[in-house]
């Protein structure tokens, strides 16, 4: 999973070195853009999702070997994708809306950018967060009630139930990259840095908290301050240059 998340990194900053940070899809349809957020949650997920993996991956091993093994952690991984690219539809609804809105009425860019950051701030500190970051960062239990799925597509049910505790624990994080940027690798790198600290680190729950206050700020610093193009990259409609004029030749009136 680790060189899989490298390789997945690898494809999204070459894919973003010809992308700019613009307001809506920009200009990918729909297959192309699930294509490329599956790709970016592998790159982002893959680290922080390892221990749940690797807990399943030994208790399959107990009864499985090979080729089954293989199998059945194909159908986790791909159940545990399902729930987030069910989400990357909602995020490219958000960003087809966003991209005409923003392309009307410029102002609204900041207030929509604001609204992100207030909303995943809220999010971040409250009971839905708190309820999935302890599932995701402590399994076990749930890995208990797993094993009493019936046989038939277990393995991808169980990479699905636990991929959608992951989404309702991030996707607060994952909004702010509308404002940031979809395609902008160090917001992308950031939030990826806050999820693998989030579930991992032994202060979890309260860097959570930690970030959700500082989400707050951002969003009011957003609201009060129209002057950040920096913060609101992904919401923000790039000036188009003024053409340098021509030279106009001498004119010279008659009898001058």
């Amino acid at each position: 999973m680790a060189v899989v998340a490298l390789l997945a990194w690898v494809l999204v900053v070459g894919q973003a070195r010809g992308m700019a940070a613009v307001p809506g899809t920009m200009g990918m349809a729909l297959p192309l853009f699930l294509l490329l957020w599956v790709v970016m949650m592998i790159a982002m997920m893959f680290p922080s999702v390892a221990p749940v993996a690797i807990t399943w991956a030994r208790s399959i091993g107990r009864s499985s070997a090979g080729a089954v093994r293989v199998a059945r952690l194909t159908e986790f991984v791909c159940g545990y994708l399902l729930a987030w690219t069910a989400f990357g539809l909602v995020t490219y609804g958000i960003l087809a809306a966003a991209g005409p809105l923003v392309a009307e009425h410029p102002d609204l860019g900041r207030w929509l950018g604001a609204g992100a950051f207030l909303l995943a701030g809220f999010q971040q500190l409250g009971p839905l967060k708190d309820v999935c970051l302890r599932h995701c960062r402590s399994p076990m239990g749930q890995l208990v009630r797993y094993a009493g799925f019936r046989p038939r597509a277990r393995d991808l049910r169980v990479g699905l139930h636990h991929g959608l505790y992951c989404v309702g624990c991030c996707w607060g994080l994952m909004l702010v990259l509308v404002p940031l940027g979809v395609m902008n690798v160090a917001a992308m790198a950031a939030v990826a840095v806050v999820i693998f600290a989030e579930k991992l680190w032994r202060r979890g729950p309260l860097f959570a908290t930690v970030v959700g206050v500082a989400f707050l700020a951002l969003g009011v610093l957003a609201a009060v301050d129209p002057t950040l193009p920096w913060l609101l990259p992904g919401l923000t409609t790039p000036q188009q240059p003024t053409p340098d004029m021509p030279d106009m030749p001498d004119m010279k009136m008659p009898g001058a």
